[in-house]
């Protein structure tokens, strides 16, 4: 099998991957973009998009309860998650179409929409979601393969239907009660805004605060702001197993300061971190270095250990925001 080769390549159409692709080819490079799933990475698909689109309809629900406190009367207040599921898909597609709209537009630009994984330090072997399979190299590699969700580390997990934060926004029906294990900016999102659909909602934390990363003074901030909401906030609380009951509800067994503690919810969410999409991409045919959890090592210029190879995005390791991913854009294409 030929190989065709370019002048760069992008794994990955994220936040970086795919402006960056698009400022290669204006350039006058030859470039290729190999995208597993989707257009536009976590941001426009998994994360911001979707999650603030359902959060407005949360707001909007939250607003409807709150109505009499105004003066404003209305009737018995009740949420449609087909309707909220439905303009939360809508928005995602128009802003995807844009993004991918943009990159088969772009002349000098060649789209693969499939799996890459290195066959050696510059060639690829890509096979494509239709069954095909390519042979590529290039000059230039960028890697842009973002993260996923964890699986958490809960024994019995297999054997109960669970939610990342993937799932959790294709639901079609507000969840009874939310058991959530994850105090982070993650599991918090989803908590206020499944609350403010209706559910109880139980957050599980094992650490002495909620927002690990932040003052203790703010995380103790939004704990208070979501306990008035409603929420229990757990803190020092560890999950030891998970089962199902006979009636087909989730059973959480907690370790809590005053004991052991057995909560019981209708559905289940997963938020305690994310894992770097690298384990198929066969690093070690490249020399690119990995730290014990897979994200790709890399310097201020995006650098990997093997030369020509550069690594942008959340695959590099957190904080995973949108903007530190497009500004990796900018770094490369200044550089």
């Amino acid at each position: 099998m030929a190989i065709q080769h370019y002048d760069a390549i992008i794994i990955g159409a994220g936040q970086s991957g795919g402006p960056l692709s698009s400022a290669f080819a204006n350039a006058g490079w030859k470039t290729a973009i190999i995208e597993q799933e989707h257009i536009g990475g976590t941001c426009i698909n998994e994360g911001c998009t979707p999650t603030k689109t359902m959060v407005a309809s949360a707001r909007v629900a939250y607003l409807a309860n709150r109505a009499a406190d105004y003066g404003v009367h209305t009737g018995p207040i009740s949420v449609d998650m087909t309707v909220v599921r439905k303009r939360k898909r809508d928005i995602v597609e128009s802003f995807r179409g844009g993004s991918e709209g943009h990159i088969k537009d772009t002349k000098g630009l060649d789209l693969f929409m499939g799996a890459a994984s290195f066959t050696g330090p510059k060639t690829l072997e890509v096979h494509l979601n239709t069954g095909e399979v390519h042979q590529l190299s290039a000059d230039t590699i960028c890697i842009n393969t973002g993260e996923r969700p964890s699986h958490p580390r809960l024994e019995g997990i297999d054997n109960v239907p669970w939610l990342n934060s993937t799932s959790i926004m294709e639901l079609d029906r507000v969840p009874e009660h939310l058991l959530i294990l994850g105090g982070g900016y993650v599991g918090l999102e989803f908590g206020q805004m499944f609350r403010r659909f209706g559910s109880q909602v139980t957050i599980v934390q094992r650490g002495s605060q909620l927002l690990a990363r932040e003052d203790s003074d703010v995380a103790e901030a939004v704990a208070n702001i979501l306990r008035e909401d409603g929420i229990e906030v757990l803190l020092h609380t560890s999950a030891s197993r998970v089962a199902r009951t006979a009636d087909g509800h989730i059973e959480l067994t907690v370790n809590t300061p005053q004991g052991e503690r057995v909560l019981i919810g209708s559905h289940l969410l997963g938020a305690a971190g994310r894992t770097p999409n690298t384990e198929k991409l066969n690093l070690s045919a490249t020399g690119v270095e990995v730290d014990k959890r897979g994200y790709i090592l890399a310097n201020d210029l995006l650098e990997t250990s093997a030369p020509g190879v550069y690594a942008l995005g959340d695959v590099k390791g957190p904080p995973a925001f949108t903007h530190i991913s497009y500004d990796d854009y900018r770094i490369l294409r200044t550089n």
